[in-house]
């Protein structure tokens, strides 16, 4: 499916990104879309299917956002089929990643993938994400096209602690959203994101719970 041409370009789109692959870990992360290709066929993970468009829709947009990433512990919530979690785990090997999803079939793929990959930092998790968390709150939680913020605050607080970074990314700018943010939440910054390749609007925003 890659050639080693598209290889060299996916490595040199994740470097404009601040991701500096090796080109084990890019043939990795093109493995991951091989096998999501692979179980697609059966169980319909993602409505992205062209090698090139998977590339930008998922890895890409995943990267974007490695920089922002906070501490030891993140949680991925609503990973779907592992994104933005598997990427940032293969690049983040000291960090721990729990990627959460309520769609079984979908976090049956999460933990295949991980032990395809040899990704022994992920934890895939069956649940949602308003369910009870009983451990210590993640360093970072990050959710890609989730919810609306004022919904995705609401389920994530369960994760969060006062020190927690929320990166919650967006298409457009959600500025109807982000008026709506109250209380104990408060915002960081709200940014864009530039994904190579990738002709649509991307935004990151970024929270904190205040204690």
């Amino acid at each position: 499916m890659h050639a080693s041409s598209e290889a060299s370009l996916f490595r040199e789109r994740s470097s404009a990104l601040g991701v500096r692959l090796t080109e084990d870990q890019a043939a990795k992360l093109l493995r991951l879309l091989d096998e999501l290709l692979k179980w697609n066929a059966t169980y319909n993970l993602t409505a992205i299917t062209r090698p090139e468009e998977m590339i930008t829709h998922h890895l890409l947009d995943s990267l974007s956002v490695n920089g922002d990433l906070s501490g030891e512990t993140v949680a991925d919530v609503g990973t779907g089929a592992g994104f933005p979690g598997l990427p940032l785990a293969l690049v983040n090997p000291q960090r721990q990643f729990t990627l959460i999803d309520s769609n079984n079939k979908k976090v049956r793929f999460v933990a295949h993938a991980a032990r395809t990959l040899g990704l022994g930092n992920v934890e895939a998790v069956h649940a949602r994400a308003e369910g009870p968390h009983t451990g210590k709150p993640f360093d970072t939680v990050v959710a890609r096209a989730f919810a609306a913020l004022p919904e995705l605050l609401q389920k994530i607080a369960p994760l969060c602690g006062s020190e927690t970074r929320v990166l919650a990314m967006k298409g457009k700018r959600p500025d109807d959203e982000i008026a709506a943010v109250a209380l104990p939440w408060r915002m960081i910054e709200t940014r864009p994101l530039a994904v190579p390749g990738l002709n649509e609007e991307r935004h990151l925003v970024t929270l904190r719970k205040q204690p």
